[in-house]
């Protein structure tokens, strides 16, 4: 069995260092790897209008910023095939078939559904495709016969939805689809992480409290400069907590050995800065000046790239229209393969008669 992977990102704004943090150097490194026969990128732009329905355009805005940022981070469309996803509408097929398989309640209990209808206030007037999503979900994964799905732990109830779909249509239709697993992040501090500027919200693109990968120097500088702290540690002789405290979470995902000889030769590793921050003595101001030079020197290459990926954006419109092209033959595929299961390929082969 070839394994291949199917992964994306939403396009409701630029990606910021939590998607780089938690996914997208994971993606980088298992597209880097040769293990895997087929690579997806989606940008589920289909899946962004659920909730976007009447602000189409936001969504149209930053297709090509997602794009933008892939390419920047190192993924190569040599390797790894990136697409749009509602230029795909075997998609929307699928996932017609699979709502006969799920009922309302199942996807009432998904935790994920739950926790994103109270996020966005829909308690009381739920966008039917909105909550359909997971079964839409599950339809990308299965469409591109995904072995393997990079995703947090927030999306494991999502990827156990597909799962059931799966066992459950192979039961009633036969052996058709292919069931995924997950590969959770090595790195999920940045992503779970308190957002820059409060210190409570997680990071999020729609709440603005994140650093966006394309941030100019002196923008990365201010939000790190002005990032949320232990608020027990008033004082710079009072001892300091790094469990929780964004700067920490941040040097986590983000330092190096190395950056100490760099930056701040005090210091030989993290370790070492952490334990003087707990027992006092170091102040909030030197630690964010450590993690702005951090930061510059991570995103700059990344900041680099995209801008000279901008020069040539007919270029990043041709990989994602080949890209779609490529996918929709993929799926096209499958959906032959379900349709044949279902017995509903009336007319191939004349099968009505048969």
């Amino acid at each position: 069995m070839k394994k291949v992977i199917l992964t994306g990102d939403r396009p409701t704004g630029r990606l910021h260092v939590g998607h780089y943090a938690g996914s997208l150097k994971e993606r980088v490194k298992l597209q880097n790897s040769g293990e895997y026969d087929d690579i997806y990128l989606m940008i589920a732009d289909a899946q962004a209008l659920t909730d976007n329905a009447e602000h189409p355009e936001k969504v149209r805005q930053n297709i090509l910023q997602v794009a933008l940022d892939y390419l920047a981070c190192g993924i190569d469309p040599n390797k790894s095939t990136i697409f749009v996803q509602s230029m795909i509408p075997e998609l929307t097929e699928l996932t017609f078939y699979y709502m006969n398989l799920v009922t309302v309640s199942r996807v009432q209990r998904n935790p994920t559904v739950k926790a994103e209808i109270q996020m966005r206030n829909f308690e009381a007037s739920i966008p039917v495709g909105f909550f359909c999503y997971p079964i839409s979900q599950a339809a990308d994964i299965t469409a591109f016969r995904a072995t393997a799905v990079p995703v947090g732990e927030d999306q494991l109830p999502m990827l156990e939805q597909c799962k059931e779909i799966v066992h459950k249509f192979n039961s009633v239709y036969g052996e058709t689809l292919t069931e995924p697993q997950i590969i959770l992040p090595s790195n999920k501090l940045v992503c779970d992480s308190p957002g820059v500027l409060s210190g409570k919200a997680k990071m999020s693109k729609s709440l603005g409290n994140c650093i966006y990968l394309a941030e100019e120097p002196e923008d990365i500088k201010k939000k790190v400069m002005s990032m949320f702290t232990d608020p027990n540690h008033l004082r710079v002789e009072d001892p300091g907590k790094v469990e929780g405290n964004p700067v920490f979470i941040y040097l986590d995902a983000f330092c190096r050995d190395e950056h100490f000889a760099e930056f701040w030769n005090d210091y030989s590793c993290l370790d070492e800065l952490k334990a003087h921050y707990q027992r006092g003595g170091l102040g909030d101001v030197k630690v964010k000046k450590f993690l702005n030079n951090v930061m510059q020197e991570e995103l700059r290459p990344i900041r680099e790239r995209r801008k000279e990926w901008e020069n040539h954006l007919p270029d990043v419109l041709d990989i994602l229209k080949e890209g779609s092209k490529v996918a929709k033959e993929t799926a096209a595929k499958t959906l032959e393969d379900v349709r044949h299961s279902m017995r509903i390929d009336y007319f191939t082969d004349n099968n009505l008669l048969k």
